[in-house]
């Protein structure tokens, strides 16, 4: 059988509308997000997709477009099977932008698993196993965010993600209503998004800890890494690392030092499944448990995400509600499907999930 080439690939600035969207660092009022569909010379295509989130990540839709054009010139004529070279040639090409690169790795593993004839989380060594996500409420007023927890479960979520990190005061506020609003038998998780100072973390914590919080992610800003191992010490609420973990050697010196008690892996942040995987097994030989996470990426990258969660045994919180918490419109089709917050997705090779061509040809791309 004749090596494998890359002959063309297809960009796509695949902009999302959504309802705003508030977290600590902003208001995301549309998916910021990349498409990319890599054609072989063997009539195999991968499809790939990232989504921006400039505030966390350092990158725009803009740069990821034009990063991919870079990177998809590189890739032309060579093989798509050798996934470690190929990823290793973007590090070279341009360091960081992981967002960005995670585009090319998804599509680089539906290749492989395309080609294998197998669905993604078979091609990674897992198999099918029930999934509940979370879903999540965005910062607002206390009272706005205690009436949409009631009505998250009057449909049924049985796990609510509530941004919190702009005030501290009104941080506890938000979630004493909320808890009161929702009864004890709902699980709560907060993320302040790198909101808080670190005098204030510990406080805010300590205050949180009646309302029975699962976990908080990222505390404090990723610079204040070395003040994690007192704050995960000292706190009555579990620490997840989010944005201090971006790679699997961040991953490697918090756990050195005690700085999180787990771990949320996104593909934005890795740079795609090859990393992902790197940071999942740091943590599970660490005793570490990981989350399934993301930014705001439609039911194509969700559908990787999916398979990663399936395949890898460390992954044991979910927040994949990525197209959930706004999008107005879902062009995807196949892959990822929703029973309440259960996840599900077929047997189809690869990830199994395509974009409506008709949505396609209304977006700006390029072809290289």
């Amino acid at each position: 059988m004749p090596i494998m080439k890359i002959i063309e690939t297809t960009i796509y600035q695949f902009k999302i509308p959504m309802i705003p969207f508030s977290i600590a660092t902003g208001t995301m009022e549309f998916a910021q997000n990349v498409l990319i569909q890599i054609k072989t010379d063997q009539g195999i295509t991968g499809i790939g997709e990232c989504s921006a989130f400039p505030m966390i990540v350092g990158e725009t839709q803009l740069s990821c477009y034009n990063n991919a054009k870079d990177f998809a010139q590189f890739w032309k004529g060579k093989d798509p099977l050798d996934i470690p070279a190929r990823l290793k040639e973007l590090d070279l090409i341009i360091a960081g932008n992981n967002t960005a690169k995670s585009t090319f790795d998804l599509a680089l593993y539906d290749i492989a698993a395309k080609t294998a004839n197998q669905p993604l989380y078979q091609f990674l060594g897992g198999q099918q196993k029930p999934i509940e996500s979370d879903l999540t409420i965005g910062i607002g007023k206390p009272e706005e965010m205690a009436a949409q927890a009631i009505e998250f479960v009057e449909k049924g979520v049985r796990i609510i993600k509530v941004k919190l990190g702009k005030a501290p005061k009104e941080d506890v506020e938000r979630i004493r209503q909320i808890r009161a609003a929702i009864g004890s038998s709902i699980q709560i998780r907060i993320d302040a998004n790198q909101g808080w100072s670190k005098e204030d973390a510990l406080e805010v914590l300590t205050q949180l800890a009646p309302y029975q919080i699962e976990f908080c992610e990222q505390p404090m800003h990723k610079y204040y890494d070395d003040y994690l191992p007192a704050l995960c010490a000292n706190s009555p609420v579990k620490i997840m690392a989010d944005e201090s973990v971006f790679t699997h050697h961040d991953a490697r010196k918090l756990i050195a030092n005690k700085a999180c008690h787990s771990i949320n892996i996104k593909f934005s942040k890795s740079g795609g499944i090859h990393e992902a995987i790197k940071i999942h097994d740091i943590a599970k030989a660490n005793n570490v448990p990981c989350m399934m996470g993301g930014m705001l990426e439609s039911r194509v990258a969700l559908s990787a995400k999916l398979h990663f969660a399936m395949a890898m045994d460390n992954v044991h919180f979910y927040d994949m509600d990525t197209c959930l918490i706004g999008h107005t419109i879902d062009p995807v089709i196949g892959g990822v499907q929703f029973n309440g917050m259960h996840l599900s997705i077929g047997e189809s090779p690869g990830i199994g999930a395509e974009v409506d061509p008709a949505y396609l040809r209304n977006l700006e791309s390029c072809t290289i």
